[in-house]
């Protein structure tokens, strides 16, 4: 068993073309946009003004190109395809050429490397975008192995630069390296099935599919792009310190190093699940008091604290390519349009933290060092980010919740006397007068309500104890799990009606003694284990059980189980893709997916499959 664990991970390390393809574009990336510092080019070249101002032109055009991206597959997806092909190659090429010319034409350095950081920026944002689409298209296992074993790989290549002398390494980025990575995705994108959904796709005929994924995903873009903004506040630090410059580049391979071999490794012995929102909130409280310690230490701390920070922003872009390809096999809409809005946010933001970090560290207050004023901005931004991803102004004031405080309008006018309220009550029990007495009013009273209210009767002068009904959660038929309260809250109506008639039935036994009885009974008799525990799953009915036990054991996804689950319930396409709010060729696909993975050609041999499937059956 272990020697078969070991091959199985062997094998999972094993590259191919696309992911060495993808590895040496990282560390060519990696030698020229990110951190705060060119580590392949001479250091006394980069001066504090050469390095800002590439560094602003390069961020803004990555970012421009995004958005520009997202629009224009929007509303020319045909063109702008072709367009974002040819668009990588040339650019990327001449960049590298500009930051060249620079260092030996000293007078037109400044111009060059503007120049350059535009072009290197422009070039970065296509190839990234062509490697998205490529991931994308391709199978959810085969995409997503590719992307992290890429990722992994790129560190080590990116290592393994430092061994070339530094004079060679600088043209043979441009000369050797960059035509390379070129060459795979070219190669790559001419195997892409342009007749999925995702690329025949027009978006124009669906809008509302394309504002559904806007309002489901801008909240994980801004999640990452508080990451981007720390990065970008580092970097800014970074450009004044070279050595920081060049840790903070090692450390952002190292933490895509670790993390593309660490999910490897475990994706081998189990599913593994992600979600981008919670892991901010459980990192937020970190960063910010990261910030707030950075006026009080040394200038060694912010050093490791700009390591750190853009090691975790590095995990997180991987982490934002996986998401989106996901989302675009899911909803079957154009990879370039989702990967440009979510990158377009989260770059967008880094950008705002570079120019926030830059010009905060200009600033002079009397008494506060330059640091504190960083640390300021910084938690004072980050927080904004925190409230408007939990939804503003707009969730603060809107609905209501259980604390609320309620203040009745007009309640002075019309206030009721407490002598008012018993008389009412008083006037409705002589109403409502019934043969069996106040007794037996007053059971009635405590067993309808004992679910919703365990505590009734309390404090009235009686010796009635009420019936305690356990309530059990079997379901969730929407959001929120209304259909199983309300389920359940039936239950208790109807248990209340059964202790009335025992009563009726017992022929002189009193509505106390009754009460008691029926109490104890609950309290011997072994309680309901709920349908949904705090760690497990929450299944509808049976055929919802069934159906994670057929994704459990043919790995599908989540959204190929949702499909399964509608077709097995008699839902059509249309019906199937109105509910997903996705096109019907979305649903075509997932569908031929499922069947693929089920082996099976007929939907009866699905109904029958997800009907008897039983794990242990296979087992024997």
């Amino acid at each position: 068993m272990a020697q078969t664990r070991f091959s199985d991970i062997a094998r999972t390390f094993k590259p191919n073309l696309a992911s060495l393809g993808y590895a040496l574009f990282l560390a060519i990336n990696a030698a020229g946009v990110w951190g705060g510092v060119f580590p392949f080019l001479p250091m006394n070249f980069q001066t504090p003004e050469i390095t800002f101002w590439f560094f602003l032109a390069q961020s803004l055009v990555f970012s421009l190109c995004y958005f520009a991206s997202a629009v224009g597959v929007y509303y020319f997806p045909g063109p702008t395809r072709k367009f974002i092909v040819m668009l990588a190659s040339a650019p990327y090429l001449l960049g590298w050429c500009c930051l060249i010319g620079a260092i030996y034409v000293h007078d037109a350095a400044l111009p060059l490397v503007v120049a350059g950081g535009a072009l290197l920026g422009l070039g970065s944002a296509g190839f990234y975008m062509l490697w998205q689409r490529l991931f994308a298209s391709l199978d959810a296992d085969r995409g997503n192995h590719d992307l992290i074993l890429g990722t992994a790989y790129g560190a080590l290549l990116y290592f393994a630069l430092y061994a070339i002398p530094q004079a060679v390494t600088a043209f043979l980025i441009p000369l050797v390296f960059m035509p390379l990575f070129a060459l795979v995705i070219t190669l790559k994108s001419r195997e892409i099935d342009l007749r999925q959904p995702m690329f025949d796709d027009i978006p124009r005929d669906h809008p509302q599919v394309y504002r559904r994924v806007l309002r489901d995903y801008w909240r994980p873009a801004l999640c990452i792009g508080a990451m981007a903004f720390c990065a970008g506040v580092m970097r800014a630090f970074a450009i004044g310190e070279p050595q920081v410059g060049s840790l903070v580049n090692m450390m952002s391979m190292l933490g895509c190093l670790v993390a593309g071999a660490g999910v490897l490794v475990l994706w081998q012995f189990k599913n593994v699940r992600m979600n981008v929102s919670s892991a901010y909130r459980v990192a937020f409280p970190i960063i910010i008091t990261s910030f707030l310690l950075l006026p009080f230490l040394t200038i060694g701390y912010a050093r490791w604290q700009a390591a750190i920070l853009y090691a975790v922003y590095s995990v997180g872009i991987v982490l934002m390519m996986i998401q989106c390809a996901q989302v675009s096999r899911d909803r079957g809409i154009n990879p370039v349009f989702i990967y440009g809005f979510v990158a377009g946010v989260v770059y967008a933001l880094h950008d705002v933290g570079f120019l926030a970090g830059t010009f905060a560290e200009q600033i002079r207050v009397i008494g506060m060092e330059p640091t504190a004023i960083v640390a300021l901005v910084a938690v004072y931004l980050l927080g904004l980010m925190f409230f408007i991803g939990q939804g503003g102004f707009k969730r603060a004031l809107a609905g209501a919740d259980a604390e609320d405080i309620e203040l009745m309008a007009g309640a002075a006018a019309g206030a009721l006397s407490a002598a008012d309220v018993e008389e009412r009550l008083t006037d409705l029990d002589e109403g409502e007068a019934a043969p069996g007495g106040e007794t037996a009013r007053a059971t009635v009273m405590f067993d309808s309500c004992a679910a919703a209210c365990p505590y009734a009767g309390q404090g009235s002068g009686s010796n009635v104890k009420p019936i305690i009904i356990p309530l059990t959660v079997e379901g969730n038929a929407g959001p929120g799990g209304e259909g199983g309260t309300a389920s359940a809250e039936a239950r208790g109506e109807s248990d209340a009606r059964k202790a009335v008639d025992q009563q009726s039935a017992s022929g002189g036994r009193s509505t106390a003694e009754q009460g008691i009885a029926t109490a104890n009974d609950h309290a011997a008799a072994p309680q309901p284990t709920p349908a949904r525990s705090a760690n497990g799953p929450t299944y509808q009915d049976r055929l919802s059980k069934q159906a994670a036990l057929v994704r459990q054991h043919y790995r599908l996804s989540a959204r190929e189980t949702e499909v399964m689950e509608l077709i097995a319930r008699g839902n059509t396409v249309a019906r199937i893709a109105e509910q997903l709010v996705v096109s019907e060729n979305t649903i075509r696909t997932h569908s031929k997916r499922i069947y693929a993975k089920l082996d099976i050609h007929k939907k009866q041999e699905l109904l029958d499959l997800v009907e008897t499937f039983n794990p242990k059956d296979l087992k024997e």
